[in-house]
């Protein structure tokens, strides 16, 4: 449970994912991916989320392209006018991990007046607006674009790295200055990425090192770099000028609020040992060669997470904080319990008398190629509070989070009584991993002893992940039933499973009392008669599996008001559609298989229209060694032939892809 006690003054805000970044010659916008610029009514569903603040970006990419004295304003105007009649307060971004328009880059000399030009023609065009963000997380910007080379300008050095970030900090001060000539009232709230970097023995002088650069975005906003200091001096030694640190000491602009972005990657180890980490991960600073890694994956003491580095900001420079960025590339139960855990520990300080004034849901449409780190377009897709992947807004259970939480209430949902995979022994990707730290929870301690219950037709065969609801699930002997548990199991979501011999889901008693005995959250339906061709000469044992089965659990799924997954078949159709079918295309069976999936489909939704229904085409998986693909790809492996119909054409389905796609929207509800 996410509890809201006491906590009414920490608000939920909002972001969409808005990033224009630079890869060479070509610009990546994520609005142009998710299209969020052609709906309007996308600011409306924001606020039956019950959202009124919102960051909001205003582009300086997008809106000037090809030069300040060229500027489009007709999407911002009528997004900003929706914005008023909603009652939704942006905060302005300027800069998402871009580096400006193609007439100036991160190191431009110019670039900070050209942003600071920008920044009053947009105050002056919407003079209410009274908070900005002018640059999102110039440290974690410049990291990418000048020390590591992902994004414009792609530079690989410490000078480059250094000039990226001073420019932009640079930018920041000079933007707010042009901003408050307009709107003397307005507010600077600083977003960078927050983490923490620990180390092996021999690289603790690094980590120290990073532990001292991780701030230097609000040091020199405030005009607190140490003198002299290890900073400072890295500084001068990347080729900052000593009178430009010195302009920020003399002309200092903090933040009136800082914002933290923080990911579930933004902790590091550091680890000199580099067989034991992916190439990919090796690098070095000119003395010693190591592995930076996630240190949720390889770190025995796990992860210290917002609460602690948010209370390490609050003690640095007691200034409001917000957490600014609240998103997870993940299963939606996992999503959810990101979620749950930065809310829950920004309640915690906020009580314990630490400025929190917000919780930022980031990604209200998910994001796009952030797997590259944007620096390709493969159009990979991670949805966030909705879904886009079906053509509209689909809410996803964390729509359901922010709405609770939005209106002050509490947010329950069964998946929050396993922990986080972050701190779940199945983190740690080491073979030779150290032991898990204490806490972590490993799912042998979470199986508990079944009772043997006479009073039921068959006992529970397996249930995972104790004091949580399960899912039951059906059918324990087929492929599609193993591949649920598998997934469950690498979940965290809890699970009960039976054997058709265990349970005749046909018979409503044996349901009623397995239900009964189980109370789960939702039941998913494996069981069935499943062999086409032998329901022509058995179409009664078809029937009474696949139709009456689905049926019954229907029924008792309606009366418990349990969520329900059965599974239907392409074999509904007759397959003389010549495009891909879709749900609403008329069903027509050919043979007796197919009638009974057809049967099961009307008699469920008839009982209970809540149910969800999935027609997978022909399922394959790596793990059956029987499956169709496998041996045909074995067979063509030995230089052998394989026959196959020419005049057949199907929809495969990958078992592990269909099993977490349901099992997401279970989650959703």
């Amino acid at each position: 449970m996410m509890h809201n006690a006491d906590t009414h003054d920490i608000q939920i805000w909002g972001g969409v994912e808005p990033t224009i970044n630079r890869v060479g010659d070509e610009f990546f916008s994520q609005f142009e991916w998710s299209g969020h610029d052609e709906r309007l009514t996308d600011l409306e569903e924001f606020a039956r989320l019950g959202l009124r603040t919102l960051r909001f970006p205003i582009l300086w990419e997008a809106v000037a392209p090809d030069s300040l004295d060229a500027l489009n304003w007709s999407r911002i105007d009528a997004q900003v006018h929706r914005l008023q009649e909603l009652g939704i307060r942006p905060i302005a971004g300027l800069l998402h991990h871009g580096s400006g328009p193609r007439y100036t880059s991160l190191v431009d000399p110019e670039f900070p007046q050209k942003l600071a030009a920008f920044a009053g023609k947009v105050a002056e065009r919407y003079p209410w607006v009274d908070a900005y963000t002018p640059i999102n997380e110039p440290l974690t910007t410049a990291r990418f674009s000048g020390l590591y080379g992902h994004w414009y300008p792609h530079g690989r050095d410490e000078q480059t790295f250094a000039r990226c970030l001073l420019n932009q900090c640079r930018g920041v001060v000079l933007a707010m200055r042009a901003i408050r000539a307009v709107n003397p009232a307005a507010s600077l709230v600083q977003t960078d990425d927050l983490g923490k970097t620990y180390s092996t023995p021999k690289l603790q002088y690094q980590a120290d090192f990073e532990n001292k650069r991780r701030w230097l975005t609000w040091d020199l906003l405030t005009g607190k770099l140490e003198r002299g200091g290890a900073i400072w001096n890295w500084l001068r030694d990347s080729g900052i000028a000593e009178h430009e640190l010195l302009t920020f000491e003399e002309n200092p602009c903090p933040p009136d609020l800082i914002g933290v972005n923080h990911y579930i990657t933004s902790e590091r180890f550091l680890d000199e040992k580099l067989d034991a980490h992916p190439a990919e991960t090796h690098g070095g600073n000119g003395r010693d060669t190591y592995a930076d890694v996630a240190a949720v994956r390889a770190r025995r003491e796990g992860i210290s997470g917002v609460e602690v580095l948010l209370r390490e900001a609050w003690e640095r420079y007691h200034i409001p904080l917000a957490i600014t960025e609240a998103h997870l590339g993940c299963t939606r139960e996992e999503q959810l319990r990101w979620l749950h855990d930065v809310w829950n520990g920004a309640c915690k300080l906020r009580n314990g008398g630490v400025d929190v004034r917000a919780v930022t849901v980031w990604s209200l449409l998910g994001a796009f190629d952030w797997n590259s780190l944007l620096t390709r377009k493969d159009g990979v897709y991670e949805p966030g509070v909705y879904d886009l992947r079906g053509g509209s807004l689909r809410p996803t259970a964390i729509a359901s989070m922010v709405h609770a939480l939005a209106g002050g209430g509490e947010f329950e949902h069964p998946a929050l009584a396993t922990p986080g995979w972050w701190r779940r022994n199945v983190r740690l990707l080491q073979s030779s991993s150290e032991p898990a730290k204490e806490g972590d929870v490993s799912h042998d301690e979470c199986l508990p002893n079944v009772p043997q219950l006479q009073s039921l037709p068959a006992a529970v065969s397996s249930q995972s992940w104790r004091n949580s609801r399960p899912i039951l699930i059906t059918g324990a002997g087929g492929r599609l039933a193993q591949g649920f548990v598998r997934a469950a199991e690498l979940r965290g979501l809890a699970y009960a499973l039976f054997s058709r011999a265990q349970l005749d889901i046909a018979d409503e008693s044996a349901v009623a009392a397995a239900v009964d005995w189980c109370k789960p959250w939702a039941i998913i339906n494996c069981a069935g008669f499943s062999r086409v061709d032998d329901a022509e000469i058995d179409e009664d044992t078809c029937l009474r599996s696949n139709t009456r089965g689905a049926a019954t659990l229907a029924a008792i799924s309606a009366r418990t008001s349990t969520q329900l997954v059965t599974f239907s078949s392409d074999h509904v159709f007759d397959g003389s559609k010549r495009e891909p079918y879709i749900e609403s295309d008329d069903a027509h069976p050919l043979n007796a298989y197919g009638g009974s999936k057809l049967g099961a489909e009307r008699e469920v939704l008839a009982t209970f229209p809540d149910a969800l229904i999935v027609r997978p085409g022909k399922v394959f998986t790596p793990l059956d060694h029987q499956d169709f693909l496998q041996a045909g790809l074995r067979a063509i492996a030995r230089g052998e032939q394989v026959h196959a119909a020419t005049d057949i054409q199907l929809s495969g389905a990958y078992l592990p892809d269909l099993v977490n796609a349901v099992l997401d929207l279970l989650v959703d509800g």
